[in-house]
């Protein structure tokens, strides 16, 4: 069989292989909380209060939204024109036209142009977020922030080019065959050490004190059967009033972390539900089923893009003669900026679907669904969520169930429906 046909195949086994692990661990089962105790939740939050959230998400969406559009035309000018490609070949002329060069520097130049591009949008962000207090940054720490993302961004990004095009270059028929399963177990080993090696970058960890909520986050922990390494508070105040929880890591890196903010302004019993949350994540390997999933899915995308390869319309509008040349970074980003686009919506549905069995964990395990329900009121409270978002808007990018539905199903779960 010529590599186009083994491609093929591969790709249709592996949606297949993505489907079926889907069908399996995605628990689609889950019944949506019953909107008529939505609703009464709804009814029952304080006005001022749920008034200020959907004010300040109609300040955020002009930037958000904007950033988004004007980000995906730029992924498109620079891969459905030959300025993609002139980038990436002006980056490798101080080289001599090395293909590293083109790949590595080439590859950042057209990501650094994108993110130029969009920065006035995130600054429009940052602005709103300011004005209703959820960030306590200012500019200079904003900023240093902005270029600790980009500085981590561009290290994956570089290992990840320099990986491809190093397949590309000296396979230049079959390196689809070798770069996805590279691409897999490029994820898989991100899943491992970005929680080590990257959230230091950003926070600053310290064990927890030992006292109750230790304690009882340890005692939490073990009577769930979910062992961790340790209990952290991050110093999440240093650019956030937002309260959070979570737990991070995969087998000996796990741990239970908590912001420093979510001390101040929760109750103790409102943490614990909130690790009791995240554990449920552990406890049923959400963490491990993401990874895979992201593992096949990296995998087919390579796989499809070898294959619209084929397509020289697509080709020809960037001026370039495949996929696995340098000069083809910039229609590749496009390609991928389309395909988040379409298939966010779908990435959300899972990522709800996943975030309701978490709570349904953390009702079972806690037992209080009281208090599981005035911390769902104090996080959306705190972090100025949308208690009860637009339609269009929680079905495109929605990664957790909202406010109110959350809040319905620990009246469920109170009445022994769920």
């Amino acid at each position: 069989m010529t590599p186009r046909l083994w491609a093929a195949c591969a790709l249709a086994v592996l949606v297949v292989a993505l489907v079926v692990f889907a069908a399996l661990t995605i628990p689609w089962h889950r019944p949506p909380a019953p909107r008529a105790d939505q609703l009464d939740a709804l009814g029952k939050l304080p006005s001022d209060a749920v008034g200020r959230a959907r004010r300040f998400h109609a300040e955020l969406r002009p930037g958000a939204y904007g950033g988004m559009a004007v980000g995906l035309i730029a992924a498109l000018v620079l891969g459905l024109t030959p300025l993609g490609s002139w980038l990436v070949t002006q980056a490798g002329r101080p080289f001599g036209g090395n293909w590293v060069a083109r790949a590595v520097l080439g590859g950042l130049i057209v990501v650094l142009v994108t993110e130029v591009i969009t920065l006035p949008f995130a600054a429009w962000r940052h602005t709103v977020v300011v004005k209703y207090g959820i960030s306590t940054q200012s500019w200079g720490a904003w900023t240093v922030d902005l270029l600790k993302g980009w500085a981590v961004g561009a290290v994956i990004g570089m290992i990840a080019l320099l990986g491809f095009y190093t397949v590309a270059h000296y396979a230049p028929r079959w390196w689809w065959a070798f770069a996805a399963p590279g691409a897999a177990a490029l994820v898989v080993l991100l899943s491992f050490v970005l929680p080590v090696l990257v959230e230091p970058v950003f926070n600053k960890f310290t064990p927890m004190a030992d006292g109750p909520l230790r304690t009882s986050l340890v005692e939490l922990a073990a009577r769930d059967g979910v062992p961790v390494k340790d209990v952290l508070v991050a110093d999440a105040s240093r650019r956030t009033r937002a309260v959070n929880a979570y737990v991070s890591g995969l087998g000996p890196t796990r741990r239970i972390v908590v912001y420093d903010t979510m001390l101040t302004e929760a109750t103790p019993d409102e943490v614990v539900s909130v690790a009791a949350h995240e554990l449920g994540h552990a406890k049923d390997n959400d963490v491990l089923i993401g990874t895979i999933q992201g593992a096949l899915g990296a995998a087919l995308a390579v796989i499809a893009l070898y294959l619209l390869g084929s397509w020289g319309w697509l080709l020809s509008r960037a001026h370039v003669e495949s996929f696995g040349e340098p000069r083809a970074i910039g229609l590749m980003l496009a390609v991928v900026a389309v395909a988040g686009l379409v298939f966010g919506p779908a990435q959300a549905l899972v990522s709800r679907r996943i975030e309701a069995r978490a709570d349904a964990h953390a009702l079972a395990l806690t037992a209080d669904p009281a208090t599981f329900e005035a911390m769902q009121r104090r996080l959306g409270t705190v972090n100025l969520s949308d208690p009860d978002p637009p339609t269009w808007e929680y079905a495109m990018s929605a990664s957790h169930p909202s406010t109110v539905e959350r809040m319905a199903a620990a009246r469920a779960y109170a009445r022994g429906e769920r």
